[in-house]
């Protein structure tokens, strides 16, 4: 299984991360999105990322130009005709990511391999949407992409192994360090990451501390480098709901009930960094 050129489906936040450093490490890369200004957005975002690592000399302007040079951008998605591999940053809506790689199907290549980049979903389940389950995987990147080093790869019940180690090797050959999960409800990361966010939400709801106390306590008391209630904002609340839902219904067990603030919140619109309000105001640019 030899990957030389990546499809990518979403040019969101994940999805212009990850065309980033693919093309940064000698990828060529193929960005699908349903919205052309989405994809021009995408374009200057990674510009942009491409052009602090030059100023902060981690990378050389060559580096930069020859990276661009290898992303083509497209609202079609029969050019991914020749892509090696495919990796789906849609929105986390099961749905929607079932309809994508049913409509992939009839443009990509048969050896094609298939990959999602979703934060909780079931790999199995998804890979049962499609026509070839043992060349199916998650691939869950960190945000941001280009700065995280962290890369779960989440193997469904058919998944082959000869996927898993072809995946791993591309995961290390994009610089990133492999964490393997089996596919249960929100892997490894946000089993762990999402409660203890929805916790700080419900000290928040009993009036435990205000969000600079909660987030001030985390921050200097436990070493994080971010307050968990900045980090829900800077993730997106609604996916923070999706990824307690999916984990409350994937488990049965009260303890991953969503906080009803948080259930406010996503109600109002108040997704965090990308809608301008969360726990924080962010003043549009």
């Amino acid at each position: 299984m030899k990957i030389k050129e990546v499809g990518i489906i979403g040019s969101g936040q994940m999805g212009n991360g990850i065309a980033h450093v693919c093309a940064l490490s000698g990828y060529k890369v193929v960005l699908i999105d349903i919205a052309q200004d989405a994809l021009d957005k995408a374009m200057e975002v990674i510009n942009k990322n491409l052009s602090r690592q030059v100023q902060k000399g981690k990378i050389t302007q060559e580096d930069m130009d020859s990276s661009l040079n290898r992303i083509s951008i497209s609202t079609d998605s029969s050019t991914l005709n020749n892509a090696d591999l495919i990796i789906e940053a849609a929105t986390e809506n099961f749905d929607l990511k079932v309809k994508i790689f049913q409509g992939l199907l009839d443009h990509i290549k048969g050896d094609c391999l298939l990959s999602t980049n979703t934060s909780s979903m079931s790999i199995t389940k998804l890979a049962a949407a499609t026509n070839r389950p043992e060349r199916f995987i998650g691939l869950h990147f960190m945000n941001p992409v280009p700065i995280m080093k962290l890369v779960e790869l989440i193997p469904g019940i058919a998944t082959s192994d000869e996927m898993l180690e072809t995946i791993k090797e591309f995961a290390k050959s994009l610089g990133k360090t492999v964490a393997t999960s089996k596919d249960y409800p929100a892997f490894i990361a946000n089993r762990i990451l999402m409660p203890m966010i929805n916790e700080a939400i419900c000290a928040l709801y009993e009036g435990v501390g205000d969000v600079e106390s909660i987030d001030t306590a985390m921050k200097l008391g436990m070493g994080h480098p971010m307050g968990p209630l900045a980090l829900a904002d800077f993730i997106g609340l609604d996916t923070c709901l999706a990824i307690m839902n999916v984990l409350h219904e994937g488990f049965g067990n009260p303890k991953y009930s969503p906080s009803p603030l948080l259930v406010k919140y996503v109600e109002a619109g108040w997704y965090g960094v990308k809608s301008g309000k969360g726990f924080y105001d962010y003043p549009k640019k």
